[in-house]
């Protein structure tokens, strides 16, 4: 925050920073600098302050980052709208990867019930995923949390994110529940919620409906619930892209449970990169109904996210302990169960329990396995396959 402002100390003692006392509008015209205004006074209060975006009006704003840590503890109430800049200059000569920053602060509650709209089609256009001649840049997350403890973001509607919706990076103890997010399936890379050296977080109650992963879970985040969860469309729910840069990586205790996924291009996926180190364990997946989705069940440690072909490596993040329990429904492909493992890493202690995945539209569909050690607890359709070392 770069500006520098005249208030009233009276301010500080208020329960209630509404930004429109602090010169937002609300009229299609930037309001940046207001909520800035209004943070600085919010963040610096001795006592517990409401920072009100007010409803029945839409504010626009450029990149801003909500820097901590504060005095004291903020409840941010968004009921109205917030809609990013459409001019892609506004972020020159900053970083392209955010556009709303929530950084370093404690006990701070978001909900409201509004809009958080990242007006992101400008973006997708000159994505090289859509025009592949461009070069390849980084777009900004709508909301990023980074290194925020004792977080809740709760009732928000998201959507239309440049790329990812929601991040949570470098967090503990967070409660992220009745999230409505949404972006057209075409859209790039617009993750739902993504999670990244992360601790203990509950993510609970949320619709999700993109262009890409409704959750995706990554490196150094542990301890992570996922419960009642629609999906749809998107890439399903993934952790991974685990050991890229043959770097040493590791997500483990993680949780998701009752979970509806619909059209989804993956169901469940754990994927990493040849070549890497660590390990991603104590996963569970459970009561889950996958509605004609391509890939149900999958494991890649072959994942390769590049247009050339990725060299075989001989080093591998470990896959283990990993639990699928009451997952039913239909795959739009014959194969609804592929664990494709590493040679000189196989995927182990891999349990199946209560499988029943036939094909859309009727049909048996079919396993494929390699290089992995799975248990079958009571039934399994399709039947795990041999481990083909």
């Amino acid at each position: 925050m770069t500006h520098s402002f005249d208030y009233d100390s009276s301010s500080y003692n208020k329960a209630v920073i509404d930004v429109e006392d602090y010169g937002a509008k609300g009229d299609g015209s930037d309001d940046s600098e207001a909520f800035e205004k209004a943070w600085r006074v919010a963040c610096s209060s001795s006592k517990p302050v409401t920072f009100m975006v007010a409803n029945d009006k839409k504010y626009k704003l450029k990149p801003l980052t909500f820097q901590g840590p504060c005095k004291s503890n903020i409840k941010l109430m968004i009921e109205g709208s917030i809609e990013a800049s459409s001019d892609r200059s506004d972020w020159d000569g900053k970083n392209q990867r955010h556009w709303l920053l929530f950084n370093e602060i404690n006990d701070l509650e978001v909900g409201g019930g509004g809009t958080i709209d990242g007006n992101g089609n400008i973006w997708w256009q000159n994505s090289c995923k859509i025009k592949t001649s461009l070069p390849c840049r980084d777009a900004p997350t709508a909301m990023t949390f980074s290194k925020c403890k004792s977080l809740k973001v709760n009732d928000l509607s998201i959507r239309n994110s440049q790329q990812i919706h929601v991040s949570f990076e470098r967090c503990n103890n967070v409660h992220a529940s009745q999230l409505s997010i949404s972006s057209p399936e075409s859209s790039p890379n617009t993750d739902g919620i993504h999670v990244t050296g992360t601790q203990n977080i509950n993510i609970t109650n949320c619709v999700i409906q993109t262009g890409d992963d409704c959750i995706s879970i990554v490196g150094g985040s542990q301890g992570v619930k996922a419960m009642s969860i629609t999906c749809g469309p998107g890439h399903g729910i993934s952790i991974g892209s685990l050991g890229s840069d043959n770097s040493e990586d590791y997500v483990s205790d993680v949780m998701v449970d009752t979970a509806t996924l619909t059209g989804t291009t993956n169901g469940v996926r754990i994927k990493t990169w040849q070549g890497g180190s660590g390990y991603a364990r104590h996963i569970i997946f459970q009561n889950i109904n996958m509605k004609n989705v391509e890939n149900p069940i999958i494991i890649d440690q072959n994942y390769c996210d590049s247009k050339k072909a990725c060299n075989q490596q001989k080093s591998a993040v470990e896959v283990s302990n990993i639990l699928y329990k009451n997952i039913k429904g239909t795959s739009a492909s014959e194969i609804a169960i592929g664990f494709e493992c590493s040679k000189s890493v196989p995927c182990h202690d891999i349990v199946l329990q209560d499988i029943n995945l036939v094909k859309e539209g009727g049909g048996i569909a079919k396993s494929s396995c390699k290089n992995v050690e799975w248990t079958k607890k009571a039934q399994a359709l399709p039947e795990p396959c041999d481990a083909n070392y």
